[in-house]
């Protein structure tokens, strides 16, 4: 499975990524927003960092400027992935760059037919959407189990499956469980996936034993 982050804030991605566990970036007109800064320098620093796909939204609504937003981001590193929304213009834009050979990511899909159609259009991933499902009261993760078990009836759909709307570190888990290609979270779940209460308590005993012993390593 694939850990994409998702923000637009330059230093969370500089930590996380000094990792090695970060796969690629997620970001959105609303991330942008919170960043305070201008999309096509934060897009730039952001592929210069991680070498993976890094998602970068188109602002359009209408299929002809939304190409045109497209390409614009697409020429900025060979690492984009142009983002686009699951509508009629959107998909009709993922086709067309997608045909060009440029990584197209759909985003805002909240049901299995959306996905099928984004697949057809020759995305490279498709963005379900689990969090906001489940705070209407639909179980998110349905969705991305019907997702991958329609993808992997059909070996001519290159479409990965991209979790996004992750929440929680459950989230996370019961995405691999269902066998999704990629999950985008927050930079504090990816840190909250560290943590567990006994490798704390295991690891201040060794602390405390190695103290008493009077080595050094080094």
């Amino acid at each position: 499975m694939k850990f994409f982050i998702d923000t637009a804030e330059v230093a969370d991605i500089r930590e996380l990524a000094a990792t090695g566990l970060v796969d690629g970036v997620t970001t959105n007109p609303s991330l942008i927003a919170k960043s305070g800064r201008k999309i096509l320098d934060v897009v730039a620093e952001i592929c210069d960092i991680v070498p993976g796909p890094i998602s970068a939204e188109v602002a359009a609504t209408d299929f002809d400027t939304m190409l045109a937003e497209g390409r614009k981001l697409a020429a900025l590193r060979p690492n984009v992935a142009v983002k686009v929304p699951l509508t009629p213009a959107g998909l009709r834009t993922c086709k067309t760059l997608s045909d060009d050979g440029v990584k197209v990511n759909v985003t805002l899909c909240f049901s299995a037919n959306q996905a099928i159609l984004a697949a057809k259009a020759g995305a490279s991933f498709i963005s379900p959407f689990v969090g906001r499902l489940d705070d209407i009261g639909q179980d998110g993760m349905e969705l991305i189990n019907d997702i991958v078990a329609i993808y992997r009836e059909y070996p001519s759909f290159r479409t990965e499956v991209l979790v996004a709307s992750i929440r929680h570190p459950m989230h996370v888990t019961d995405a691999a469980r269902l066998g999704a290609d990629v999950v985008t979270m927050p930079p504090s779940v990816l840190r909250q996936m560290y943590a567990h209460p006994l490798t704390e308590k295991g690891l201040a005993a060794f602390t405390a034993d190695w103290a008493k012993t009077g080595q050094s390593i080094l």
